[in-house]
């Protein structure tokens, strides 16, 4: 895919100031390219969904650092680089001690407007088609669905119930609103 370099640095200042529109620009047009690496790199597609989807948690929470003249995508793939090597040394080290890591409760702000394109497409739909709808999605997204709409549960509450970073929780869910909404579409296009 081309990617627009002037359009890709406005996205890039606009996120620096909080723009939801802006991270889910740069989520849709660098997940593939993350991810895609890290399934070359783990082979697993469940580890490497959770690590693109740090990457973009730690990426969004350090955008402000980001360097415009470099670029974005050799950025993402360093970050992402650094967390599955992280999490490769916490899988050797947690072998010898379970210890949990406790994280400062920082919150880390992706702005919050609602409502999206894709919670317009969620809320439109009957219930019993959105259910078999959501089971199309993997286990882990259909729990985060679950969670904040049907439990009506707080990112912080979701986070901490999910025993994750409220960055990953956030990014976890757009996610999954992205994925189901192409399912919607793809069901009201046939």
């Amino acid at each position: 895919m081309e990617i627009n370099h002037e359009l890709l640095l406005t996205k890039i200042k606009a996120a620096k100031k909080g723009s939801q529109s802006a991270f889910n620009y740069l989520l849709d047009t660098f997940w593939d390219n993350v991810y895609g690496f890290q399934l070359k790199k783990t082979g697993n597609a469940y580890e490497s969904e959770d690590i693109t989807i740090q990457t973009f948690s730690k990426a969004f929470n350090k955008i402000h650092t980001f360097n415009e003249d470099f670029s974005f995508s050799t950025w993402l793939i360093a970050i992402s680089k650094n967390i599955h090597v992280d999490m490769l040394r916490k899988q050797k080290s947690s072998i010898r001690s379970q210890t949990t890591s406790d994280q400062n409760e920082k919150v880390y702000r992706i702005a919050d407007e609602t409502p999206t394109i894709e919670d317009k497409l969620i809320s439109e739909q009957h219930l019993a088609q959105l259910l078999t709808d959501i089971k199309q999605l993997k286990p882990h997204y259909q729990e985060v669905i679950n969670l904040r709409y049907f439990q009506e549960k707080s990112y912080k509450e979701i986070a901490q119930s999910l025993d994750e970073p409220m960055n990953n929780v956030k990014i976890k869910l757009l996610r999954a609103k992205k994925l189901l909404a192409e399912i919607i579409e793809a069901r009201k296009s046939v």
